[in-house]
């Protein structure tokens, strides 16, 4: 990698003149890619890339196609700034042209380096990789290239007509995915990293994305360990029939317009609002009989994911997750009542609590304990995990449970609502973020200094990872995940 950033300061000096310009190529960091020239920040140890498109901008004819190759330059362009998040609403600057991703490297290491990509959460319709919550610079600092993409959110991903493309396939989020996997293939070498050994990880939605992607043939050769973070693994996919008709609804809420590309994108989220209103799961990907065959726990069952090592887990605490309405739902199509709720659930009293328990254990524990099972039962190792710990300034009032292991991986300080203050905090921070890391470079998390993560294969062994402690130890919530399981469909 030096001997690029040398050849790149030198042709840098050819073409230029004046100690100035010498000057600011020491200071910053270059990369080659097919789009061209690439220069880079660099702020204590890392060099950041940011911005960097990975397929042409999806607006105009392009909407609602798969992404699009950029178009090859040799110019050298600044990568100091993040690209715009994807159109969502409430979120200042959002657009359509948003297929960028970012690129953290330990500034001066030689490569190759493990690389780590982060898919973002947000049930599909809202989030993106630009949050200050997942600046990649802490896990870069571990010697590692981290890779933080955005991808097509809300109708504009995941919107279902046989109209709109070959086979009406609806899942461009997933497409725009899959695009940014191939352009780290191509060109992560060129911020020395390794192309054969890629790690993906997410929470949420993200989570769920990476699971498509292993069981996704398109894919499957492009990463080499996957993180499943509170991924809700019995969730059921909507059929292809059932999408286009979804589809149809949307578009008949803009009042069937001759050209759905040339509709301004305030009526598409107004419209997409109101969907949401009305069914607030209804935007998300779709078994469209390609990229996606499956619900992910059928396709777990089957067999059809790829065979590579997985850490997979969830917090013990999922409140904010899918909101009020979800854990109703929940509770509904369940059968459970209330005092069925206080026997599983023997100390909690309040309505509240109880539903708020029962759906962190229907919608993701015990989900997540099955796809464990099932990925083990095809001989890859799995490293199973529940994150309980609190940051100490929260622990008398706890905020939403969802989500709050990722500022202890990504290691966030100075962010409102993610700063970790005290001194456990930072250590607990540092145990994570080492056994992701380590994971990514080796595909099993153990490491010198820190407690023994147990394999989950045959046994219902987990890391537990709590305000006193973090060990492998046998699940305690087997008996009552035992109880859920037998009510769903395995």
């Amino acid at each position: 990698m030096r001997s690029l950033f040398a050849f790149l300061a030198a042709f840098s000096l050819l073409c230029s003149d004046g100690a100035a310009v010498a000057q600011a190529v020491g200071q910053f960091p270059f990369a080659l890619t097919r789009e061209g020239q690439m220069l880079g920040a660099v702020e204590g140890e890392v060099a950041s890339f940011k911005g960097l498109a990975y397929a042409a901008p999806p607006v105009g004819a392009l909407r609602w196609r798969p992404p699009q190759a950029t178009a090859e330059n040799s110019e050298m362009r600044t990568a100091y700034q993040y690209g715009a998040p994807c159109l969502q609403p409430s979120l200042p600057g959002a657009s359509e042209d948003c297929l960028t991703l970012n690129v953290f490297r330990p500034f001066g290491v030689d490569g190759p380096l493990p690389v780590m990509v982060f898919i973002h959460g947000g049930a599909f319709v809202r989030g993106t990789a630009n949050d200050p919550v997942f600046d990649g610079a802490k896990l870069a600092q571990a010697g590692l290239i981290v890779v933080t993409v955005n991808y097509r959110l809300g109708v504009l991903g995941w919107l279902a007509d046989p109209a709109l493309s070959d086979g009406g396939s609806g899942n461009y989020g997933l497409m725009d995915q899959i695009a940014a996997l191939q352009w780290v293939h191509d060109n992560i070498a060129a911020f020395g990293g390794d192309p054969g050994n890629v790690t993906l990880f997410g929470s949420g939605a993200g989570a769920t994305s990476i699971a498509l992607l292993m069981l996704c043939a398109q894919s499957r050769d492009l990463f080499q360990k996957a993180i499943l973070q509170s991924i809700p693994g019995r969730a059921r996919l909507r059929p292809a029939r059932e999408a286009e008709a979804v589809g149809r609804h949307f578009i008949a809420m803009l009042g069937e317009p001759a050209d759905l590309r040339a509709v301004e994108t305030s009526r598409l989220l107004a419209a997409e609002n109101r969907l949401l209103d009305e069914s607030p799961r209804s935007v998300a990907p779709a078994i469209d009989g390609r990229l996606v065959t499956a619900d992910v726990a059928a396709g777990f069952a089957a067999g059809h994911e790829s065979r590579i090592p997985v850490i997979i887990g969830s917090n013990d605490d999922e409140t904010g997750f899918d909101g009020e309405v979800d854990i109703k739902a929940a509770l509904a199509s369940s059968g459970e009542s209330i005092d069925d709720l206080r026997r599983l659930y023997p100390g909690l009293t309040s309505r509240s609590d109880l539903a708020a328990r029962f759906y962190t254990d229907k919608v993701l524990s015990e989900p997540v304990r099955l796809l464990a099972r099932l990925h083990a039962a095809t001989g890859a190792a799995v490293f199973r995990y529940r994150f309980a710990y609190v940051p100490e300034s929260r622990r008398k009032n706890p905020d939403e449970g969802h989500g709050r292991e990722l500022q202890f991986i990504f290691g966030v300080e100075g962010v409102p609502g993610a700063g970790l203050l005290s001194r456990g905090d930072r250590e607990v921070a540092s145990r994570l973020r080492a056994y992701w890391t380590n994971f990514a470079r080796t595909g099993d998390p153990n490491g010198p200094d820190l407690p023994r993560w147990d394999r989950a294969a045959g046994r219902d062994r987990l890391l537990l990872i709590t305000n006193d402690s973090i060990a492998s130890g046998d699940d305690p919530w087997s008996e009552r995940l035992d109880r859920l399981a037998g009510g769903s469909r395995n």
